[in-house]
């Protein structure tokens, strides 16, 4: 088989059944090992697939640049903000993560809310102008511009001396083997930081997210409350989440 065969065969299978295991297909169509992983390292580098331990699964839409993401499924993160904005009670006090999807949280919640929001984020900040009984808490450090948030040591060290109620999380992949993920390391470090000082984490992971995966994984899902998510609970990815017992807040 021709590499261009290959390549259209492997995504074929990428699209078909949501991931590659490497030892399958090169029983399959007869090839060794090291030419799959070959052929999936080809696909990885062109931002084709995401590469994990055995084979390779879809690669996240999320993980393109701050402004391009507000183009991203619009109506999927308003349907999971409206959702999450309703688990943020009055004098309650929310950790707020960066991104689309948070930022679709603040125009959700109601102007009148008095709560305490707690951010790394200057975009989720300024938002929250428009919600004159909010107090907003900044924490600071070097700024992520893929996701217009703090991070670093500075941001973790600001993190570990807050505390919540709740934490709505953004990822940029939701996987139920590959976990939750994200396409940052120090990025994936903050957000770790950040569910260690909440009772409960939500995440938010609008449809183009479900099945996905990035490089640098957040956090197992044990350590997770729920996902809200506008995909269907019959979606079968969605399905074995539940199967595995994470508690999905359909969000269609």
């Amino acid at each position: 088989m021709l590499a261009a065969e290959r390549r259209d065969h492997l995504l074929g299978l990428l699209a078909r059944e949501g991931k590659i295991v490497a030892k399958d297909v090169a029983a399959e169509l007869g090839l060794s090992e090291d030419t799959v992983r070959r052929d999936l390292r080809d696909l990885a580098s062109e931002g084709l697939c995401q590469r994990v331990y055995g084979g390779a699964l879809p690669v996240s839409p999320a993980v393109a640049d701050y402004g391009a993401r507000h183009a991203v499924a619009p109506d999927g993160k308003r349907k999971v903000a409206a959702v999450a904005a309703g688990l943020v009670r009055p004098g309650g006090v929310v950790i707020l993560d960066g991104g689309t999807t948070a930022l679709a949280v603040v125009h959700a919640l109601r102007k009148d809310l008095a709560c305490t929001v707690i951010t790394h984020s200057p975009t989720i900040a300024a938002a929250l102008l428009e919600h004159p009984r909010a107090e907003v808490f900044m924490l600071g450090g070097r700024l992520f511009k893929h996701s217009a948030v703090a991070c670093g040591a500075a941001a973790v060290e600001a993190a570990q001396n807050v505390s919540a109620d709740l934490f709505l999380l953004g990822v940029t992949g939701v996987h139920p083997e590959a976990g939750l993920t994200t396409g940052d390391a120090e990025d994936a470090a903050m957000k770790r930081a950040l569910a260690a000082r909440a009772a409960d984490t939500y995440v938010l992971a609008s449809s183009e997210k479900i099945g996905t995966a990035s490089r640098y994984r957040v956090l197992p899902w044990e350590d997770v409350s729920g996902l809200i998510t506008d995909r269907p609970p019959q979606d079968p990815v969605v399905g074995q989440l539940m199967a595995n017992g994470v508690e999905v807040l359909p969000a269609g």
